[in-house]
């Protein structure tokens, strides 16, 4: 663990949010406006800056009217973010930055506090998380040969599919490990999907994903819900 590494909390506020995805190196914006998340930011900036993301495995479930011991309404696998950036709006909430540290499993949920959800989570899994250097990581481009070539026209189908702006002279300089988490981030897949990538135990097994997502969507043709359409990296 890095020296500017926060050190993991035994509890961990949770924000599940439907068809949303952090993972490790990503950066997520999010704009909280909601009371009990109003309280979450504000107790997380007080201590640890951390939240912890999860997506609801069907979205009216995300926030359960009963026991808040049965934690089956979301994904048991989310990915905590330290908030980097927050502003206060005018109506009182934030806009805050959310930078991917660690996935976790949720080991057991707790009594909610102020109104949102909290956890304990286990991170023992996820430990090499910590230990991603973008520094340090082979930009994409470095990758060369044929494997490059085809991933890359798997990118360029698709993001033309979807109506996606990208400077690609600019993404294939960006480290891997970054560009194929913003890239998992960004994209209009479904839960299942997000989750599959989220869950992925090593680099190339997400590259490896992301692509056959891709593929399938351009072989299908389908379209997707509307996404940010550029691609920027933070």
């Amino acid at each position: 663990m890095s020296q500017t590494t926060p050190p993991l909390p035994k509890t961990l506020p949770i924000f599940p949010l439907a068809g949303v995805l952090l993972l490790p190196t990503g950066t997520l914006p999010l704009h909280i406006f909601e009371p009990r998340y109003r309280n979450m930011v504000t107790d997380a900036l007080g201590s640890g800056r951390l939240i912890g993301m999860v997506q609801p495995r069907q979205p009216e479930a995300a926030f359960p009217a009963g026991s808040v011991d049965d934690f089956e309404a979301v994904y048991p696998t989310g990915c905590a973010g330290r908030i980097t950036d927050c502003t206060e709006t005018d109506d009182g909430g934030f806009m805050i930055s959310l930078n991917g540290l660690i996935r976790f499993k949720i080991a057991r949920e707790l009594p909610l506090e102020k109104g949102y959800r909290r956890v304990h989570p286990d991170f023992t899994g996820f430990l090499r998380d910590l230990e991603i250097d973008l520094d340090n990581d082979p930009q994409f481009g470095a990758r060369g040969g044929a494997g490059q070539d085809r991933i890359l026209s798997v990118f360029k189908e698709y993001f033309s599919l979807k109506g996606i702006e990208a400077d690609w002279s600019e993404l294939v300089e960006w480290p891997e490990t970054a560009l194929v988490a913003a890239l998992s981030m960004m994209c209009p897949f479904g839960a299942g999907e997000k989750q599959a990538l989220l869950e992925c135990t090593e680099a190339d097994e997400r590259t490896d994903l992301l692509v056959t997502l891709m593929e399938m969507a351009v072989l299908g043709g389908r379209d997707g819900p509307d996404t940010d359409t550029r691609v920027t990296r933070h």
